[in-house]
């Protein structure tokens, strides 16, 4: 059977490994070689070198973009894992209803990002309507918004994973520790936590690849108003490729810069959550 698998193996895997890089390898090539060309059309491309880099990098807009961006971020990943930690830990306690809470909370992860955007923004400006202001008259309103928005939207998702790492922690741990005198916190602190690693490395992982990479939400909540300064490096970069004649190589390089932060900063959190796991 084993030498019937290895002789198709690769009849099994030639089609999505054309399509892999058909749809993917090669655009992201084209992608990073037209970052250094001036081009409106990817057969009219002029080299340029760097300059378009030059030009991201001196950009105010973008480097206000990936302040906001990081502010965000470091905000929301920590808001969100805290909070759906909080709410996994309770709703493994035996709780009668569990399963309503549980899909109760994730239900906000099945809307889409543009939806979510509408939603909060007239919710949002509706409470601001009473100071007479919209979310679109002060950054901080916008900040928080976004903020608001992304913890209602993603906390029952990462819930559900941090569930499943709590679930799968040995009851004989927990007996153990309790025979052995600890109380709550030192049996959350000292086993629940330290055996959830693998659920907190992908939760901090999705939470933050997703948060620098938001888009949707961000042009339907505020469109980076006012003035630009609650614009993301997602909805920035987009403005640059299509709004700006003439910048389309720009956006091009910003979009490489973009994928080269998320890239070093998601694996850098992988390497050092990695190290903290410990084998139930």
């Amino acid at each position: 059977m084993q030498k019937t698998y290895k002789k198709y193996f690769a009849l099994f895997v030639l089609p999505t490994l054309i399509a892999f890089t058909l749809f993917f390898i090669v655009p992201f090539i084209m992608g990073i070689v037209l970052s250094f060309c001036k081009f409106t059309t990817v057969t009219n491309a002029h080299w340029v070198g760097i300059a378009n880099y030059v030009k991201a990098f001196s950009n105010k807009d973008f480097m206000n973009a990936l302040l906001f961006t990081v502010k965000f971020t470091v905000v929301s990943v920590i808001t969100i894992n805290v909070i759906s930690f909080a709410l996994a830990y309770g709703l493994t306690r035996g709780l009668k209803g569990t399963n309503i809470f549980r899909t109760i909370f994730f239900m906000p992860n099945l809307i889409g990002g543009i939806v979510l955007g509408y939603i909060w923004q007239l919710l949002i400006n509706g409470v601001l309507a009473h100071f007479n202001v919209t979310i679109t008259a002060d950054p901080k309103y916008g900040f928080w918004g976004m903020v608001i928005l992304t913890n209602w939207q993603l906390i029952g998702y990462m819930m559900i994973i941090y569930i499943a790492g709590i679930q799968n922690i040995p009851t004989e741990l927990i007996e153990a520790a309790e025979i052995d005198g600890a109380n709550k916190f030192q049996t959350l602190y000292k086993i629940i936590i330290p055996m959830t690693m693998p659920s907190v490395t992908i939760c901090l992982f999705l939470t933050l690849t997703n948060c620098f990479k938001l888009f949707d939400q961000n042009l339907a909540l505020t469109a980076g108003g006012p003035a630009k300064k609650t614009a993301m490096l997602a909805y920035d970069i987009y403005t640059t490729f299509y709004n700006r004649n003439g910048w389309e190589g720009v956006g091009q390089a910003k979009a490489v810069i973009f994928f080269i932060i998320v890239a070093a900063i998601s694996l850098t959190q992988l390497y050092f959550t990695r190290r903290k796991e410990v084998e139930n």
